[in-house]
């Protein structure tokens, strides 16, 4: 596979050398560039061979030399250079399935790619690598990557999603560890399905691996749009504490075997088993944030020091208000009642939307909707901003998952509305309207 170059940047050693838009790239010292991985590996060199097609179709070899990992300055069409990688499973879970329709249409799309997984974090099931992938994360050292194994039972994965491979290729998880790949483990839990014994055993299997640095425990979320998908119960107080417990008896093995717990909880595991979420330096470096672990510590932990650390005092009255998830809500309100201790001039309203979109059950703020904030707020005093966290957008930063921008929930709600990223500092800044 060549991959068409869409630009050159100027000045930059490719650029020099005479390489041009719509030129081919073939390949790199020899070694055929398929997608981004390829390319970014194999440009790092100082001394560099690439084999190009130009636009009249001739085949020419360029030799350039450049400082060690300096960019070579070429551009594709996509970060990607191709496709991305689309699921192959059907998970009894996916919470993509649960969504209504109506939605952005980037939301329907299940990514399954070992290259996101490196370059953005994403999680992969493995039942969409080819062997050739296998063998370039092993050979370009790729690590870490995001697993998503939900059950090392083989036959209790493929069950769960639906796909006759997803027992196989659990060796794969096997071969990383042996070639020194470090690996961040998911596992969605569904009551009755992989939790109790069989999340031992999962756990069991993983916690044996030197090489798996964190595992996660997420419960499922669950819509009002599981229409014609198999049965699942959510999780309770008592069966979330059931996890808790196997959670820290292997967190515990770890701490012994390998000097830390390896194995967390997801924070909502804490709020439905109603126990006090530990503390930030429970959760070392915090790998597994993108998965709800550690999340509530770190904002919390953060807006204390940003709080302790000013000693700036508003010099007019300020009177805003929050808009958050149900999940959230205490603790933004305890954020807000340390920070009015400091600030007495700071009046802040905190409200928390009830997710009636998704059928009430799903609290998380991110995805929380334009619509469900503005039915249950239009008719209350918001002051002069209302905050949002910014997890409610898209990664551009202007639509809700209803597709309806900030600026049109702005004009309905006739108030500013402020996006705030998921930082302690920065949400102290925005309250105070620093």
């Amino acid at each position: 596979m060549s991959v068409v170059i869409k630009a050159v940047e100027k000045r930059s050693p490719a650029a020099r050398k005479g390489i041009k838009p719509l030129d081919v790239l073939v390949s790199i010292n020899g070694n055929e560039i398929m997608d981004v991985l390829d390319y970014r590996f194999y440009q790092n060199e100082k001394v560099l061979e690439l084999c190009i097609i130009n636009s009249k179709g001739k085949q020419i070899i360029k030799k350039i030399k450049k400082a060690e990992e300096a960019e070579l300055g070429l551009l594709f069409e996509t970060y990607l250079m191709d496709e991305k990688h689309s699921c192959k499973n059907k998970c009894i879970f996916c919470f993509i399935d649960q969504l209504p329709k109506g939605l952005r249409d980037t939301l329907y799309f299940k990514d399954d790619d070992s290259r996101l997984s490196f370059l953005f974090g994403n999680y992969i099931t493995l039942t969409n690598i080819t062997e050739h992938e296998i063998e370039r994360i092993i050979k370009m050292h790729i690590s870490p990557i995001n697993i998503s194994v939900h059950t090392t039972n083989p036959e209790l994965r493929v069950k769960m999603m639906t796909n006759k491979n997803a027992g196989q290729v659990l060796s794969v998880i096997n071969r990383f560890n042996e070639a020194g790949i470090k690996m961040n483990c998911q596992l969605v839990l569904c009551p009755g399905i992989n939790d109790g014994e069989e999340l031992e055993r999962s756990l069991h299997d993983l916690t044996g691996l030197s090489n798996v640095e964190c595992i996660a425990l997420v419960p499922v979320g669950i819509t009002a749009f599981r229409e014609n998908l198999p049965k699942l119960d959510a999780f309770d107080k008592k069966s979330a504490e059931g996890v808790l417990k196997i959670c820290d008896d292997f967190a515990e093995k770890c701490v012994h075997q390998y000097g830390d717990r390896r194995v967390y909880c997801a924070d909502e595991f804490y709020l439905l088993a109603e126990r006090q979420i530990p503390s930030a330096e429970f959760y070392g470096e915090f790998l597994q944030l993108e998965n709800g672990v550690g999340l509530w510590s770190l904002l919390l932990s953060e807006s204390e020091e940003a709080i302790n650390d000013s000693e700036e005092s508003l010099l007019e009255k300020r009177k805003i208000s929050i808009a958050t998830g149900e999940a959230a809500y205490p603790l933004i309100c305890d954020i807000v009642d340390k920070a009015g201790k400091k600030w007495h001039n700071l009046e802040c309203r905190v409200y928390a939307v009830k997710n009636n979109f998704f059928g009430g059950k799903i609290d998380v703020a991110g995805l929380v909707t334009a619509t469900d904030i503005y039915e249950q707020l239009n008719d209350k005093d918001l002051g002069e901003e209302l905050l949002i966290p910014s997890v409610m957008l898209r990664n551009e930063g202007d639509l809700f998952l209803d597709s309806i921008s900030v600026d049109e929930l702005s004009q309905k709600l006739n108030v500013k509305i402020i996006p705030v990223d998921n930082d302690g500092y920065c949400f102290i800044d925005r309250l105070i309207g620093r």
